[in-house]
């Protein structure tokens, strides 16, 4: 499996953009997809998760409210929407799989992600 990162671009602080991650071989059920940023100058952070099986989420405690991670079961895709952007979520945005048995707690590590894409770069103007 590959992963493939889209979605970013410019806009302006307030506005909104989708980030969609696909899958070029099936997923399976035990998967868990993540999605990280790196800004310039910084390590790399945590966004949001969600588990393929059952949807379970999680967010970043700085963008809760403002972003949503779904999965589209039938275009094996996890998409990031992100509203009431702000420039502090300037980034290059990449998504992450890691296989975990059911119940698995979702993880915020980057290290127990097994499989990356390319990231996708978002800028925030103010």
């Amino acid at each position: 499996v590959q992963l493939q990162a889209s979605g970013g671009g410019l806009v302006h602080a307030g506005g909104s953009l989708r980030l969609s991650c696909a899958a070029s071989g099936p997923i399976f059920s035990n998967y868990h997809i993540g999605w990280f940023r790196q800004a310039p100058g910084k390590e790399r952070e945590f966004v949001a998760a969600c588990t393929w099986r059952e949807g379970r989420t999680l967010y970043t405690d700085s963008v809760k409210g403002r972003v949503t991670i779904s999965r589209d079961v039938a275009k094996e895709t996890v998409n990031l929407q992100m509203n009431s952007l702000k420039p502090e979520d300037t980034a290059v945005y990449y998504c992450a799989v890691r296989q975990a048995p059911r119940s698995t707690p979702l993880a915020t590590s980057g290290a127990l992600f097994d499989l990356w894409g390319q990231g996708t770069e978002v800028t925030v103007s103010s």
